[in-house]
């Protein structure tokens, strides 16, 4: 492959990106909030977090098996703020990056044909798969890259905010950096793989990141499992997700490779 033609339309589309206030505005306010304001605050409301309606006993006896196991050995004022930060926040980490993916990748076609520079890229100097590839790197890289950032804001966020609660660096764990190298790629492929998808089909970058949204739908639901104790993060269960994720992204990848085409692209201009 011609890694050169590759790098030039990388770039091209990450210039484009940073220019564009539709693309940055949900990259930047997101994970803002989940990255930063979110941490700040459970962490420093650590101590409120003690009187709960029913008191902390009944809270934790509410609590699933598999966490109240994960959360022994810590005081009252320690349970919640780890309870919040290092489990039930785990799957909203991944958002980021599956949005970021999603977003770009939303825009990597319906933003050319909005742009009306679709022409000009269909009839460069590039294999089909050349395109795909560039294509794909666009959007997660960028993700990638989003998630590890991330990754060090939040940690640092949680132990400055908590550190007159836990008294020591109680952030990342095993699970979370387990977390950060293998399932937060695979989240991030599998964002932009259903989205490129999508936005090659449809005419407009609103109308293909509203399609390609759905994909958050399975972090929702690994948070509300959570919540309701069907499952608990650990090492071994965030290995088998990434996996399974990763299984599902080399899919969809080897799919949109094989029914790319440029000849459909033409049609729809």
């Amino acid at each position: 492959m011609n890694r050169r033609a590759i790098a030039a339309i990388v770039r091209k589309d990450l210039t484009i990106v940073l220019q564009s206030k539709a693309v940055m505005i949900p990259i930047v306010i997101v994970p803002l909030v989940i990255f930063v304001l979110l941490p700040t605050l459970v962490g420093l409301a650590g101590p409120a977090l003690i009187n709960l309606p029913g008191g902390q006993e009944q809270f934790m006896a509410e609590l699933p098996a598999g966490l109240r196991a994960a959360l022994e050995g810590l005081n009252a004022a320690q349970q919640p703020v780890v309870l919040v930060l290092v489990y039930l926040f785990a799957p909203l980490y991944l958002i980021v990056p599956l949005m970021v993916a999603s977003v770009i990748a939303a825009d990597s076609f319906a933003g050319e044909k909005e742009r009306k520079t679709l022409e000009a890229l269909i009839y460069s100097p590039v294999s089909d798969r050349e395109l795909f590839v560039a294509k794909l790197l666009s959007a997660w890289l960028p993700a990638v890259a989003a998630g590890l950032f991330g990754f060090i804001v939040y940690a640092l966020a949680s132990n400055l905010a908590a550190w007159g609660v836990m008294g020591r660096i109680f952030f990342p764990t095993w699970m979370w950096l387990a977390l950060l190298v293998w399932v937060m790629p695979a989240v991030a492929g599998m964002g932009l793989g259903v989205s490129v998808l999508v936005s090659s089909k449809v005419k407009s970058f609103q109308e293909a990141y509203q399609i390609g949204g759905v994909v958050v739908v399975p972090v929702l639901l690994l948070v509300v499992g959570q919540i309701a104790g069907v499952m608990v993060f650990s090492v071994w269960l965030v290995l088998l997700l990434g996996l399974a994720l990763w299984g599902v992204t080399a899919i969809l990848w080897w799919y949109g490779g094989k029914s790319f085409a440029r000849s459909e692209l033409i049609a729809q201009l």
